[in-house]
């Protein structure tokens, strides 16, 4: 296959668009208008695309912690993929707008879940669209599917972790904050109710791993990551556990093996009184 270890190009896509053992998700969002992602897909979407909505599929309510975007629940997901066709032996592509963060969501939980043969589209829905490849309305019916699934822990770091790591109890392990840097330094938050990052976190922007919605090479997330050791213990965190996995992807295609992802992220932490922020 001609992709990278987790990113797919359109033109392998394109020539497996109608093969039984894969299956296309959909996951086109707008985090200030929820609708939006699923009348874009009623609009339009890769043929035999299933939709997945980030709040009402990859994420449970929200609660007192947890952050913004919870995990969901388990077997409610699983009904949904199951629903739309997919087993442990699918080959599943996944896509948003090439923003590259509601589909490392999903990409995200189906690794969690312990399916690896998951992949992100590169470019997106945008660049498929600009390459003129084909695009339709109708909404397929897939013949529901058994999945099975073995949950992956170690790829999920606990809230616990988190406090490891700011106390210094776990003083080898690194915080990535994948924000953008002004929200980092507390300079702007329009979304949480406080400013600022978790302490002992360092800044590596998701978006700078992405151009045009092309992931960059592996080459070039090694030279984002140069200070860091491919061995060490890595946490990614953003806001609520969404745009880390653009950086969780890269830190994955660059080699690193030990990468977890905080979910609950910044706004699971400020959520708690007696936490300290920078």
């Amino acid at each position: 296959m001609s992709f990278l270890k987790y990113i797919l190009d359109r033109e392998w896509l394109l020539d497996h668009l109608h093969d039984r053992q894969v299956r296309i998700v959909d996951c086109r969002f707008t985090l200030t208008d929820p609708e939006k992602g699923r009348q874009d897909y009623l609009t339009g979407h890769l043929p035999g695309a299933s939709y997945f909505d980030l709040e009402k599929d990859l994420s449970s309510p929200v609660g007192l912690h947890g952050g913004r975007h919870p995990l969901p629940n388990l077997d409610q997901l699983v009904k949904k993929l199951e629903q739309s066709g997919i087993n442990e032996d699918s080959t599943v592509v996944v896509y948003d707008n090439g923003e590259g963060a509601f589909a490392g969501r999903f990409w995200w939980m189906l690794q969690y879940l312990g399916h690896e043969k998951v992949y992100v589209l590169n470019g997106g829905f945008k660049q498929w669209v600009l390459a003129d490849l084909p695009v339709t309305t109708d909404i397929p019916l897939h013949e529901p599917a058994h999945f099975k699934y073995q949950v992956k822990p170690g790829i999920l770091a606990q809230y616990s972790e988190v406090q490891d790591v700011v106390s210094g109890a776990k003083s080898d392990v690194v915080l990535i904050d994948s924000r953008e840097e002004k929200r980092y330094l507390g300079l702007e938050e329009p979304i949480d109710k406080k400013a600022g990052h978790i302490p002992s976190a360092i800044n590596k922007p998701w978006m700078e791993g992405l151009e045009d919605g092309y992931y960059k090479p592996a080459g070039e997330q090694q030279e984002r990551f140069a200070e860091l050791s491919s061995d060490q213990q890595i946490i990614v965190y953003c806001g609520s556990g969404v745009t880390a996995t653009p950086n969780y992807l890269a830190l994955k295609e660059a080699g690193f093996k030990n990468v977890k992802l905080y979910v609950g992220s910044f706004s699971d932490w400020i959520s708690y009184d007696g936490n300290k922020i920078d």
